[in-house]
């Protein structure tokens, strides 16, 4: 429930420069939840009693305590709001956000709310039902591709690699490290992992989505290279020690490249991509499908790893390349939009697949075009009638 809520939220009430980092903190904060766990069991894995495993999970507590206690302070997104017919609390939570002395009635604020009620109005008018989405009957909204698309970011979250949990696993089947080495290892190695994803906080917003994510698979894919490379020349001799140390190195360097570029896109790309109406629906469906897949994952891995050896990694070394044209093809830039902005860009181009035909498609800026349709909607909103009345005139028009 909180993973298919949690960046919805987030994208609906941060700015569209703060966006991307938010979500992306919010994924390293997991990493970081994940770090803590790895510690916590390596040092209880010491102690006798049921204290080694009692205090690990009762310890969770704590951060459901703290959620629980700040959570109902927290404003609802303002686009939820608008499209549930309360303009007025949507707009005094974009002020709210917005900062710097803004009011509901501020021209910079009706024209946010303008642009977000002109999406729900679209949105209402063309929404298609679950049985038109299966049928594929969705209109020029783009939204079967646009689902299709976050769901993909997150079934290639997971098929770019073994998952992180799975790590002690590999260290002792394939490297040959004792339990408690691979362990300490693994512990490690999530510390790195937290720290090398704060790269991604810069990168998000500069670099864009697809960059990101098509730098992460090629890096992923020189990862898997050597390591299949390595492994294949391990054997129970010193000679194999080296080599399985050499590939344990790069099991790390994989985990620099996910962590940078991985962790947190797949996440914020399926809210970016869907519109209003089926962002919520979108995000779900995209989590599901995240958690479906890490399962499958995290259960072929030992498998794999007994029957094919160090040919197991060629097959996410493959997954990898694959990826790389793949993004490059049909992945839009969602990076510098307003969520809006996406709509539009669908709407009006029903044959968007590939993005390379659409240079607003894949530019890092956003299109000009967006921009001075923005200024134009702030200068109606400055010289209409409306923003000369009183405040509490505005507040009955609005009602």
């Amino acid at each position: 429930m909180n993973t298919s809520t949690a960046p919805v939220w987030q994208s609906e009430t941060a700015k569209a420069a703060w966006r991307g980092k938010l979500i992306v903190f919010s994924m390293i904060m997991n990493i970081a939840g994940f770090s803590l766990s790895n510690w916590m069991t390596y040092g209880f894995s010491f102690l006798g009693g049921s204290v080694s495993w009692r205090f690990p999970i009762a310890f969770q507590l704590i951060f459901s305590i703290i959620l629980l206690s700040t959570v109902p302070w927290l404003p609802e997104s303002p686009r939820w709001l608008i499209a549930h017919g309360r303009e007025i609390e949507g707009a005094e939570v974009l002020a709210a956000l917005e900062g710097d002395g803004a009011k509901f009635d501020s021209p910079k604020i009706v024209a946010q709310k303008m642009e977000i009620l002109e999406a729900v109005n679209l949105e209402r008018e063309h929404s298609p039902s679950w049985m038109d989405i299966l049928k594929g009957n969705t209109g020029n909204t783009g939204m079967l591709k646009r689902l299709s698309l976050g769901l993909g970011t997150q079934w290639m979250q997971q098929l770019v690699g073994i998952n992180v949990t799975s790590l002690p696993l590999v260290l002792q089947n394939s490297v040959g490290l004792s339990n408690t080495t691979s362990r300490l290892l693994a512990a490690c190695n999530s510390v790195s992992y937290l720290v090398f994803s704060f790269i991604g906080l810069y990168l998000i917003e500069r670099s864009g989505r697809r960059v990101l994510m098509m730098a992460g698979a090629a890096g992923q894919a020189v990862s898997y290279l050597f390591i299949s490379a390595l492994l294949s020349q391990a054997d129970d001799t010193a000679r194999g020690a080296r080599f399985g140390a050499g590939a344990t190195s790069f099991f790390f360097l994989y985990y620099v490249f996910f962590g940078i570029c991985w962790q947190g896109v797949p996440w914020l790309y399926p809210v970016e991509i869907n519109s209003l109406s089926m962002r919520s629906k979108g995000a779900a469906l995209a989590t599901a499908s995240n958690w479906i897949s890490n399962y499958i994952v995290v259960q072929i891995t030992p498998t794999g790893i007994q029957n094919l050896g160090w040919k197991f990694y060629l097959i996410w070394m493959v997954f990898n390349v694959i990826f790389v044209p793949l993004i490059w093809l049909f992945y839009p830039e969602t990076a510098n939009r307003h969520l809006e902005d996406i709509d539009r860009l669908y709407r009006e181009n029903p044959d968007l697949v590939f993005v390379l035909k659409h240079k607003e498609a894949y530019q890092m800026a956003r299109p000009q075009r967006f921009i001075d349709a923005e200024l134009e909607i702030d200068e109606k909103v400055k010289h209409s009638p409306q923003s000369d009345k009183p405040e509490t005139e505005c507040v009955e028009r609005s009602a």
